[in-house]
């Protein structure tokens, strides 16, 4: 067991013995300290050599002598001479000063846990003397840090970009297609000091059981043909809660800025003196179908793709082979848009996709064709949410029902005709 400590070191003593890539490491730390610090070494790294030429540290260029712990707070043996460890690690035993022993864990006073740093706060782990351990368990705080699943302040403000949100604004994130794992770093960091988060029925609902106790949930969700919540009562709960003080996160699903009405919501703060910061997520029409398999481009295959809702446009829209087209909100009028798009030059035999409920666990996809799309859907009974993918890329997913491939077992096809 070791004894967990915070050692003030500025002007205080400091001998490195050794001059190697550990060495250099330690010291990096050290002089960030502002230690006064003393490398004895006959070789030095390059690191090393310019932080000395540069008054930061003082080096001497030869063999450890025993008198060189004397006044030392802390002592670092790195060299990759046992004799010499045991002998630095034994004068400072007799003086009382601790001492990091490289490689010897058993046999050192002092260990130099795993850190991770972030926004003014330093976390140290010692996972049983087993360094490989704790640098992991290191790098997974310090992402829970940055995400915000680990608060790094107390309601701070200023700071760098990545601060919390100021009280009395609004964020709009767009919380990607439902997989808590697909929220951006920036949104998960905003939603763990908000006081008021304004929720959408879609994105990453899993997250808003991880909010903190003092945030208070606001949904707004809405269901095709059932909207309790109009958009300018969004509006308004969004202004009226920020000029309370409160930092109101808006979560949406998807991205803000693609057939979410950030854009309108963004004006309506602004027309009122409220200030916004947008988070843009992972857009459903991309990532949704990457969920089923499906590249929306594809070298060879697919060099762009358009995106639209329901059956709008379609006329408009380029009907080559080599371009996708991605239906959103398009369940409910899928056979006027395939109409459409048959009637604009596009083959029936155009393959098409339908992915409900990306990201999630109830995720199905079902197969067909732009002649017999619609007629499936009806028959296996898909409904929102869903996006629609039209083009040659549905044939990449791992599950399309050609004699090549093996049928997924939660994927929908149509084998008829």
């Amino acid at each position: 067991m070791t004894y967990p400590l915070g050692l003030s070191l500025a002007g205080r003593r400091v001998l490195v013995v050794g001059g190697g890539p550990v060495a250099a490491r330690r010291l990096e730390a050290l002089v960030a300290e502002q230690a006064d610090v003393h490398v004895v070494s006959p070789d030095v790294e390059e690191s090393i050599a310019r932080l000395s030429h540069r008054g930061r540290l003082t080096w001497h260029r030869r063999r450890f002598h025993t008198t060189d712990v004397n006044g030392a707070w802390l002592v670092f043996a790195h060299t990759s001479d046992p004799e010499t460890q045991d002998a630095v690690a034994l004068e400072a035993e007799s003086r009382s000063t601790f001492c990091v022993k490289g490689g010897d864990p058993d046999e050192a006073s002092a260990h130099v846990p795993a850190v991770a740093r972030f926004n003014g706060v330093t976390v140290g782990i010692n996972a049983s003397r087993d360094p490989k351990r704790a640098v992991a368990v290191a790098a997974e705080i310090r992402a829970a840090l940055e995400t915000g699943e680990l608060p790094s302040e107390a309601r701070r403000e200023g700071g760098a970009a990545t601060s919390h949100q100021p009280a009395g604004t609004v964020a709009l994130v767009g919380g990607g297609p439902g997989d808590t794992g697909l929220l951006t770093v920036r949104g998960r960091f905003l939603l763990a000091s908000a006081d008021i988060v304004v929720a959408d029925r879609l994105g990453p609902r899993k997250i808003l059981d991880r909010l903190p106790e003092t945030a208070r949930v606001i949904e707004v969700g809405k269901r095709p043909g059932n909207h309790p919540v109009t958009q300018d009562e969004i509006n308004q709960i969004l202004v009226r809660e920020a000029r309370k003080g409160h930092r109101v996160v808006r979560l949406k699903g998807g991205d803000p800025f693609v057939l979410g009405r950030g854009g309108e919501e963004t004006e309506y703060c602004a027309r009122h003196d409220v200030p916004t910061e947008v988070v843009p997520g992972v857009t459903s029409a991309i990532s949704v179908p990457a969920a089923a398999g499906i590249p929306v481009t594809h070298r060879g295959v697919a060099a762009g793709f358009t995106v639209v809702t329901g059956h709008q446009q379609i006329e408009a829209l380029p009907q080559r082979d080599d371009h996708t087209i991605i239906l959103l909100m398009g369940v409910a009028k899928l056979s006027q848009a395939t109409e459409g798009i048959m009637g604009s030059g596009r083959s029936a035999s155009t393959p098409v996709a339908i992915i409900e409920r990306g990201w999630t666990e109830h995720q199905r996809t079902t197969f067909g064709r732009l002649s017999d799309i619609a007629d499936q859907a009806k028959r296996v009974g898909v409904t929102s949410p869903a996006v629609i993918v039209v083009g040659e890329v549905v044939r990449l997913s791992p599950g399309y029902p050609d004699s090549t491939r093996r049928i997924s077992p939660d994927v929908s096809v149509d084998l008829h005709g």
